[in-house]
């Protein structure tokens, strides 16, 4: 269930957009929810779609889907940053996160999302301005830069709401400015 200040308003002359930022996993994708006007943004909501590993891996891509579905249609996002799959030694996981980013990119596209991918260390720049920070200072910045009251939890809801504030930033900027994503 969303954490947040209810659905966005949507009224004639309301030059919000709203962008989604996307942490995606097989265990666990999270999703953060800003509304941006201008050069300034603001916090809608965020979350987690959980899957059980009890589950065969159709039936939690599957809740994948169909619970980011509800979140687009919910909130309305016209944009979409999501983080890029990122290689370490547990080549397993990444396939199982490359599924799950699939199905998610497959839902923005079916309502019309537009999607872009980000490094971690695309990320972390434009968050605190240093592309290999810390997380806590991560969490932090997302927390300070969206005037929450305490740090987002679960992690990942958290990691969705710096890729959503993330996009915000390097959306704005001319193609050639940007740093490898």
């Amino acid at each position: 269930m969303p954490i947040g200040s209810g659905p966005p308003e949507r009224g004639r002359g309301n030059a919000e957009r709203f962008i989604v930022g996307v942490d995606p996993g097989l265990a666990s994708t999270g999703y953060g929810v800003i509304a941006v006007r201008g050069n300034r943004c603001r916090y809608v909501t965020h979350g987690c779609i959980e899957t059980s590993k009890d589950l065969e891996i159709g039936d939690r891509l599957s809740l994948i889907y169909d619970e980011f579905i509800t979140v687009i249609d919910e909130y309305g996002p016209t944009e979409a940053g999501m983080e890029g799959l990122y290689f370490s030694k547990n080549i397993t996981s990444a396939l199982w996160v490359a599924e799950a980013k699939g199905v998610v990119t497959l839902a923005l596209k079916q309502r019309g999302v537009t999607l872009a991918e980000y490094t971690p260390f695309a990320i972390k720049n434009a968050i605190v301005g240093n592309g290999r920070a810390e997380k806590k200072q991560v969490q932090e910045m997302v927390k300070l830069l969206l005037g929450l009251k305490e740090i987002p939890k679960p992690d990942h809801a958290a990691d969705a709401l710096a890729v959503a504030v993330c996009h915000f930033h390097w959306a704005a900027l001319p193609l050639a400015t940007l740093p490898k994503r």
